[in-house]
């Protein structure tokens, strides 16, 4: 004999299914808002990358540094400010991206951030350091324009750890050349006392002092570009629209008969 149905199991498939429909399409939904945010991410590198090269110096305004334009600086390393960041990759080889300020005016002691590249994690390591580049003298440096230091996901920050943070002072005597995990452009500021101009310089080719070798020749200057497949997160919204769609027919389906059950007239 049949389970015969009852009103409290109907109410509840529908309130489940109900539920499931309304998640699948807010699922569907944010994956469209993510496609439009990498669309737009797009426009915005295409837009900077188009923009006229752009001269830095200290009383440039922030409006002209645009993301993903192509820019140049002048001044001098400040090599003993330099950070490295950890757990950066390169073609599947550990390493570090190396981060140094340009200080392109003495004065007021405004800075420009440098990504300066990438090398190699030694294979002494975590005795040892790889060593950097550091040229004197006035540089002149080429790159791209980055709102700020790309970031890495850190677990181990949602705890309150100071695992990947800055010293309170730069340089700091009891390291010569910092780790952390992400750099923060406000808390350098901090530890430097420098003032740095509201971008992040990722440079693209070594620096060129005059009449002297290229500066970083052994820094690696290929950055990651940001993921701008949208079409796989449009994919990715149709397939949830699709599950929404079959809970919503279920839901239609197990409503319908529920309301024929009881119209019908009993069984006597």
């Amino acid at each position: 004999m049949a389970r015969p149905h009852t009103i409290f199991h109907t109410l509840t498939a529908l309130v489940l299914l109900g539920a499931l429909a309304f998640v699948f399409a807010s699922l569907g939904n944010w994956q469209l808002g993510r496609a439009a945010q990498r669309d737009a991410i797009r426009l915005a590198i295409d837009a900077g990358r188009a923009s006229a090269p752009l001269a830095i110096a200290a009383g440039t305004p922030a409006t002209e540094m645009l993301p993903w334009r192509p820019a140049t600086a002048h001044g001098r390393w400040r090599h003993d400010l330099t950070v490295l960041l950890e757990n950066r990759n390169y073609r599947g080889r550990p390493g570090y991206w190396v981060a140094t300020p340009l200080v392109i005016d003495e004065a007021s002691g405004t800075a420009m951030l440098v990504l300066r590249g990438w090398l190699p994690r030694p294979s002494t390591f975590p005795q040892g350091l790889p060593q950097v580049p550091a040229a004197a003298g006035e540089q002149t440096v080429s790159g791209e324009l980055l709102e700020r230091v790309p970031r890495l996901f850190e677990l181990w920050s949602w705890a309150g750890g100071r695992a990947t943070q800055l010293p309170e002072r730069l340089p700091d005597p009891n390291q010569a050349t910092p780790r952390v995990q992400n750099l923060d452009l406000a808390a350098y500021a901090a530890a430097t006392g420098l003032k740095f101009k509201p971008a992040v310089l990722a440079q693209t080719v070594a620096a060129t002092p005059a009449g002297e070798a290229a500066d970083g020749a052994q820094l690696m200057h290929e950055w990651p570009e940001p993921s701008l497949d949208s079409d796989k997160n449009r994919g990715y919204a149709l397939q949830w629209f699709g599950f929404s769609a079959i809970a919503a027919i279920a839901w239609l389906v197990l409503a319908w008969r529920a309301l024929r059950r009881r119209k019908s007239p009993p069984i006597l």
